[in-house]
């Protein structure tokens, strides 16, 4: 470790390799929320953070479980089309909660073309929230929805041996890796059905909880009002005070 008198010993999570805190600096100035992404093998997490004075909140976060749960995804955790649709499903989560326009943090990742992050951005960038990219990083539609891996699982097909051990997950759920494309187009129905559901639902409360302003009533239609009989309270009597009688005077 170099040593000195103008030596400053860097933070903690800077030194552990998790944080840029410069980009971090560049990132909470621009005021807008933090959509973080962050991947595993086997699993893809997404975050809506918006930085306070008391620390971090997170608006809405979305994981790749969420989509086996709850949407019936039987492939992969941690493939590409897993990636855009849990960044379709943090999307739409965000419009939800009125989020409308977001930034990206990728922390330490290298922003390589084509790679998972790009894929949840561009799933987010389909629901409709504003995020400021760049197109030549986003992946092609055909990886998106995993058209080369069903192309590989096809050429794989004629060993079995290797094709059972590379798909063994998949076929456990009961999916074969050739039918993935058709498999991430109903998945990604879903997910948008389920929410479009939402906002006609939040559309027709709204408008039953409108009250209807009432009706003029003609004054032909109108009832005479009986005006309340007033009782005249009666009032103390007041004796008058006696005055002295004035002394005559003299003739």
């Amino acid at each position: 470790m170099a040593t000195g008198p103008s030596y400053r010993v860097a933070f903690r999570r800077r030194r552990e390799g998790k944080t840029d805190y410069q980009q971090r600096r560049s990132l909470v100035v621009s005021g807008l929320p933090r959509m973080v992404i962050r991947g595993s093998l086997k699993n893809i997490s997404i975050q809506l953070i918006k930085a306070e004075m008391g620390g971090d909140k997170v608006i809405v976060s979305a994981h790749s479980n969420e989509l086996a749960k709850k949407y019936g995804w039987q492939g992969g955790g941690g493939s590409l089309p897993v990636a855009y649709l849990t960044g379709l499903l943090c999307g739409y989560k965000a419009t939800a909660n009125g989020v409308k326009e977001v930034i990206l943090d990728l922390g330490l990742q290298a922003p390589s073309r084509g790679a998972r992050v790009f894929a949840a951005l561009k799933g987010a960038l389909d629901a409709g929230v504003i995020i400021p990219h760049d197109e030549n990083k986003l992946p092609d539609e055909k990886r998106v929805q995993g058209v080369h891996v069903a192309e590989y699982a096809k050429k794989l097909s004629s060993n079995q041996d290797i094709y059972q051990k590379q798909f063994s997950g998949q076929l456990s759920r009961g999916l074969r890796p050739e039918e993935l494309t058709e498999h991430f187009s109903q998945v990604k129905q879903k997910i948008s059905s389920s929410f479009l559901k939402v906002e006609v639902l939040k559309e027709k409360e709204a408008q039953s909880g409108k009250e209807k302003a009432p009706e003029a009533i003609p004054e032909s239609k109108k009832m005479p009002r009986k005006e309340a009989s007033v009782k005249k309270t009666a009032r103390p009597r007041v004796k008058k005070r006696k005055e002295p009688k004035k002394s005559e005077e003299k003739k």
